[in-house]
């Protein structure tokens, strides 16, 4: 039987189960199955039960995760949304050169930014005993984190950030107001925003600089002007198609708050028969290599991505050591092509 010891009693999948008054292989499905089995398993609202009191009650799936506080391992997990993400996947390039240089292993996995798959996969992560996290699919309003700092488990957070907890990030604020004054300076006055997910820190600071800056330029951007969506090609595509539907006229410039969510913003253009640079500028974010290699090569913010990975491990390794560590934001620089120029 799986348990955990909790001050001077040993709480068991058996325990958990007598309390709630539920069978304990229906708890052992909540809490130890992948998302789909355990949505199968029970309903949301005994599922939530179940994982409450298991954290109420200091219920770990492997007793051998107490080890992430007394023993090294030399090797630290890192949770991302989706290594196929190109960004993500340079990141991880650096986090594990600059672990290797520090004699550690890493190992990633995905969430797919499914805040169940979260807590899943970072459980999974401590029963292998890693000495500590490298989280880089934080969500703004989310209680893993809290969680994870009364356990006292090592973490720091990476390309996204939460107030009050370690990161490496871009200065997204920074990207959004480069891309602001760039688009100002050419004389764009009727501006939209393809803005990513909210609860991403990414898409919410990028918005907020670009937003921030262009009103304090004296510019105005209407609500329908600023659309929430996916990272990827089609929720960028659908978000162009959106402020093209409802703001009339159209507006002479887009910023699309990472390159694939531009890639599709320019699908979108291109389908009404709008020239991308010349009817409708369009900038991204994070300069992926397919930015300047595009057909009409794609105006984006230069985020830093080999080094945030690189930066995350530095800060890791100096929590591991007992420091405590401020959020670092490196610097992006905004490269300008024929998108918007």
């Amino acid at each position: 039987m799986e348990r955990t010891t909790a001050g001077d009693h040993t709480v068991t999948l058996k325990d958990l189960a007598s309390e709630l008054g539920i069978h304990p292989s229906t708890v052992s499905r909540i809490l130890h199955s992948g998302s789909a089995v355990a949505r199968g398993a029970a309903s949301v609202a005994t599922a939530e039960r179940v994982r409450e009191l298991a954290r109420k009650r200091g219920y770990s799936p492997d007793p051998q995760a107490a080890g992430l506080r007394t023993r090294r391992t030399r090797l630290m997990g890192v949770i991302v949304p989706r290594l196929s993400d190109l960004v993500l996947a340079i990141m991880y390039e650096g986090i594990d050169e600059a672990a290797a240089e520090l004699g550690y292993s890493t190992f990633v996995m995905n969430s797919r930014d499914d805040p169940e798959e979260q807590r899943r996969k970072t459980d999974t992560m401590l029963a292998r005993r890693v000495d500590g996290l490298i989280i880089g699919d934080a969500h703004l309003d989310n209680g893993l984190l809290r969680e994870l700092t009364a356990r006292k488990v090592p973490f720091v957070l990476m390309n996204r950030r939460v107030p009050g907890y370690p990161s490496a990030t871009c200065n997204d604020v920074l990207g959004g107001e480069l891309v602001a004054d760039h688009l100002w300076s050419k004389g764009h006055r009727n501006v939209a925003v393809i803005a990513g997910e909210p609860y991403a820190s990414t898409a919410v600071d990028r918005t907020a600089g670009f937003v921030d800056r262009w009103r304090s330029l004296g510019g105005k951007i209407p609500r329908k002007a600023v659309v929430w969506s996916r990272f990827d090609t089609a929720g960028g595509r659908e978000a162009a198609e959106n402020i093209l539907t409802h703001c009339n006229p159209h507006p002479t410039a887009l910023f699309a708050v990472n390159d694939f969510a531009a890639i599709g913003c320019m699908g979108a253009l291109r389908s009404r028969g709008l020239a991308v640079g010349g009817d409708v500028a369009v900038v991204g974010f994070n300069d992926t290599s397919l930015a300047a290699a595009l057909p009409i090569p794609l105006s984006s913010v230069r985020s830093p991505m080999l080094d945030i990975g690189r930066t995350a491990v530095q800060l890791l390794k100096r929590v591991l050591d007992g420091e405590i560590v401020e959020p670092v934001r490196l610097e992006p620089i905004l490269c300008v092509r024929e998108s918007s120029d």
